[in-house]
């Protein structure tokens, strides 16, 4: 009783000096280190590849063990997208769920002080991010994710104290889940507009809690005319940095999702160049963003001093991308969790068949492939099993969902369950669902439109890259690479059915279809059963509202879905291996063409080395 009445006691009197004269400290550092779009990397090691990787958590364990000696004021901040892109969080997720999961063992060794909720993190399943972030001695942040009620599904925001120093942090995550993932990934869930909901949390925060800095750890990315938008579209995908301008109050904001890196500066999408954001009151408000798989790591110092005449504190931040390849992994980190690397890896080693040849994402980009073709022939066989509880297929939908993947890794053409990760990335599940031909149609010219360019056009590029207003290439910042009009796993083909594509015509009119595979009469008033990925079925990419011209809300609540797998496609796929016999050769379908095939290769042979330049 008396060591609390003495604790008491000296928390009293700290609020009566801080109330006469300031804080006891009159200047304060404070050192913010985010990581954001890990994917599962968090050993150095490759296990889809095996071999090893320059950057993982591992080596950030040694940048915050490196802070943290320097500064013991440091915020450490998680922003999500953690759950999906590595064998090591799939083996947790769902092989090994007997006790505590691998990232959530991570986090607490570290001792971060927030973390935010991906969309990658939901795709895990209730069951494994439920079970996770109970298990996470952090608070776990999004206040635009609610409940039916409208009250908060998870903590909204949290209050750390850091030398005499109160910061509110704030978690938002993007608004388009319902758009990517099944309801059964979000049930309990809505998701609000993240402006309106930042409208909505800030002055509950500044006024219940009168933090002396705000920080916003937003799971979204800062370009807010992606996929087509502005800065008025109502559930923006990107939307951090439209917070920050519409909302006062930010010091800083931690952005993830885009896998872009920001270092303190905004993006103009007009002048396509970064720039300084400033809230509506004309301060300026710090965007800082991790690149995906630890590549580079925000390290964010504020410098405070205490203004007496103002009783406010006067702020400073710097802050820069730290490349985690120049840090060797944490051997305390490595130590403490290589059970669990060795148990991975003998997991991933494990056999389970053998390939003919090699097959390339590579040529998935430019038309028909074997590679996704492959994909096409077990999604079109698992709808045909009564055991899988589809429908069966008469055509299916599928895109590389990889820019440059190939299997098998092997020299000698064993196959190995790390391979799955590269034929598929993704723990997506597979839907059947009933469309119109017309809609088939509108579908596949929709992906069509945006995966290639008219020809002939200056230039003559086949791939649709993003151009300037001269017509000149817009190249990526960070790959000097020039960007496509939409993402690689928007590349949507079709199986079952016999097409071209002609891309000396405009977009809209370049898709003719001339039969179904088995030689029926394609029709465009027939109902089919199509075979989609859970993503795309949910209407990801916009193939299915924007192309097929299906209602949003009949995509959302998933009206035309007859059945879906209870198991993620890569399991499908793993498992369809292990049941060949013999040696598999793998080949393209054959069933559609780019036409007119001279101006096809001229426009092949010109992108091919933009997308893969020689190193």
């Amino acid at each position: 009783m008396k060591r609390i009445a003495l604790t008491l006691f000296i928390a009293l009197l700290s609020v009566s000096v801080f109330a006469q004269g300031g804080p006891a400290e009159k200047s304060v550092t404070l050192t913010f280190i985010e990581t954001s779009d890990i994917h599962g990397m968090v050993f150095p090691y490759d296990f889809v590849n095996a071999r090893p990787t320059a950057t993982s958590l591992a080596q950030v364990a040694s940048l915050i063990a490196e802070e943290r000696a320097a500064n013991p004021n440091l915020v450490l901040l998680e922003n999500g997208d953690s759950l999906q892109g590595s064998p090591v969080v799939y083996y947790y997720n769902f092989e090994k769920t007997d006790g505590p999961h691998i990232w959530s063992q991570m986090l607490n060794h570290l001792k971060y002080d927030a973390v935010s909720v991906g969309n990658h993190d939901i795709e895990a399943g209730h069951v494994v991010y439920d079970k996770l972030y109970e298990e996470l001695q952090a608070s776990v942040l999004c206040a635009n994710a609610v409940k039916p009620d409208g009250t908060p599904y998870f903590t909204p925001y949290t209050v750390v104290n850091k030398g005499g120093v109160k910061i509110a942090i704030l978690g938002l995550v993007s608004p388009k889940i319902p758009d990517w993932l099944p309801p059964q990934f979000w049930t309990g869930m809505e998701f609000e507009d993240m402006v309106e909901s930042a409208k909505k949390w800030v002055p509950v925060v500044m006024e219940k809690e009168k933090p002396d800095v705000l920080v916003g750890l937003f799971h979204a990315g800062v370009d807010y005319t992606y996929g087509n938008v502005n800065a008025d579209t109502k559930f923006n995908e990107n939307a951090s940095q439209l917070v920050a301008q519409k909302v006062p109050g930010f010091d800083i904001i931690f952005v993830g999702h885009d896998h872009s890196g920001w270092d303190g500066l905004g993006w103009d999408p007009s002048a396509k160049k970064k720039v300084e954001v400033k809230d509506p009151n004309g301060k300026t408000v710090y965007i800082y963003g991790a690149l995906n798989a630890a590549r580079k790591i925000p390290v964010v110092n504020m410098m405070l001093d205490w203004n007496e005449e103002t009783k406010a504190w006067d702020k400073r931040v710097r802050g820069a991308l730290v490349d985690m390849t120049t840090y060797k992994p944490d051997p305390e980190f490595m130590a403490k969790f290589e059970p669990s690397s060795k148990a991975v890896k003998a997991w991933v080693d494990r056999p389970i068949g053998k390939m003919d040849g090699v097959i390339s994402t590579r040529d998935s980009m430019f038309g028909d492939s074997a590679f996704v073709d492959l994909i096409h022939r077990i999604q079109l066989e698992l709808s045909r099993d009564p055991a899988v509880g589809l429908v069966p297929a008469d055509i299916s939908f599928a895109a590389p969902l990889s820019a440059d993947a190939k299997i098998p890794t092997s020299a000698d053409g064993t196959l190995y369950v790390r391979d799955m990760f590269n034929l598929y990335v993704y723990e997506n599940f597979l839907y059947t669902m009933t469309m119109t031909g017309k809609q088939v149609k509108d579908f596949l010219e929709y992906s069509y439109q945006f995966w290639f360019d008219t020809m002939p056009n200056p230039g003559n590029h086949i791939i649709n890259f993003q151009k300037d207003k001269e017509g000149k290439l817009i190249l990526d910042n960070r790959t000097n690479m020039p960007l496509t009009a939409t993402r690689y796993y928007n590349y949507d083909s079709a199986a079952g059915i016999n097409y071209v594509v002609d891309i000396s015509q405009p977009a809209g009119k370049r898709v003719s279809i001339y039969s179904m595979a088995d030689g029926r009469v394609f029709n465009p008033n027939t109902t089919y059963t199509v075979a989609i990925n859970s993503y795309r079925g949910s209407g990801g990419g916009g193939h299915l509202t924007k192309g097929a011209g299906l209602n949003s809300e009949v995509v959302r609540t998933m009206k035309l879905v007859n059945g879906a797998t209870t198991k993620d496609l890569r399991y499908f796929l793993l498992k369809w291996f292990e049941a060949q016999k013999g040696t598999v050769t793998v080949a393209p379908i054959g069933n559609w063409e780019l036409m007119p095939a001279a101006l096809a290769a001229i426009g092949i042979a010109n992108d091919y080395p933009l997308l893969y330049p020689k190193k």
